[in-house]
C-alpha cells in the first residue's frame, strides 16, 4: 500500500486521486498508528524549507518514516520540497535537513541566469537520464512540470543523481540512493508523465 504523508504540506489528495484511478491502494498518513500496513511511502512538500521541516518534525511522523526507510528499506519517494528535505542543509533555511542522501540545496543565482530568465523555474521542462533507473520506463526525456527556486547539488561524485535538467544550466531532477528517491518536479502536475511514474515507483520497487 502506498502511504502519502501528510503532514501538513503538499498536494496529498492530487497524489490519492491518481493512485485511485490507477486502483492502486493507498492511504493518507496523518498519524503514527496509520503507517499500518504501507509498504511505499510518499513525501511531498511546497513552500519553504525550514517551514517543512518543522511541519515535519511536529506532526510526529518523521520517527516512524525514518524507522521504516532506513532501518526496513521501504521505498519512499519525496516531491519537490519532499526532495529537498532528504538532503543535508538548504540555502533556504537554517534547519538540518534528513539527511538521506548527501548533498545540499542551494537557491539559483542570478548571474547563473540569462537576464529575464524568470524565476521561480516554473513550467514543464525536459527530464535526462543519467542512469537506466526503473522510476523511468518508458519516461526517457519526458517533460514534467517544475516549479521551484532551489535545487539539489552534488558536490564531487555523480552517483546520486538519476536525472538532470537545464535552466540556464544543469540542475538535479531526480535523485536517489538505494530505496531513497526525490523528484524535484510535480508528477500530480505532469499528465500522463506524471501518472506513469508514480505507477513506476508502486510496481517496480
Amino acid at each position: 500500500m502506498i502511504g502519502i504523508i501528510g503532514y501538513g504540506l503538499g498536494n496529498v489528495s492530487a497524489f490519492a486521486n491518481i493512485y485511485k484511478k490507477l486502483d492502486i491502494p493507498h492511504n493518507i498518513l496523518k498519524k503514527p498508528e496509520d503507517f499500518e500496513g504501507v509498504t511505499k511511502l510518499i513525501l511531498p512538500g511546497v513552500g519553504a524549507f525550514d517551514h517543512a521541516i518543522n511541519l515535519f518534525n511536529d506532526s510526529g511522523m518523521r520517527e516512524i518514516t525514518e524507522e521504516l526507510v532506513l532501518n526496513k528499506s521501504i521505498p519512499i519517494l519525496g516531491v519537490c520540497v519532499g526532495m529537498q528535505m532528504m538532503a543535508e542543509t538548504s540555502e533556504e533555511g537554517k534547519c538540518d535537513g534528513l539527511g538521506w542522501i548527501k548533498g545540499n540545496v542551494v537557491k539559483f543565482k542570478t548571474y547563473e541566469l540569462d537576464e529575464g530568465a524568470p524565476m521561480p523555474h516554473m513550467g514543464w521542462n525536459t527530464i535526462s537520464a543519467e542512469s537506466d533507473h526503473e522510476l523511468l520506463t518508458g519516461l526517457q526525456n519526458s517533460r514534467f512540470y517544475f516549479l521551484h527556486s532551489y535545487y539539489y547539488k552534488k558536490s564531487g561524485d555523480r552517483d546520486f543523481i538519476i536525472a538532470t535538467s537545464e535552466y540556464e544550466h544543469e540542475i538535479t531532477s531526480i535523485i536517489g540512493f538505494n530505496n531513497v528517491i526525490g523528484i524535484q518536479f510535480h508528477p500530480e502536475k505532469s499528465h500522463q508523465q506524471g501518472t506513469t511514474i508514480l505507477e513506476n515507483f508502486y510496481k517496480k520497487f
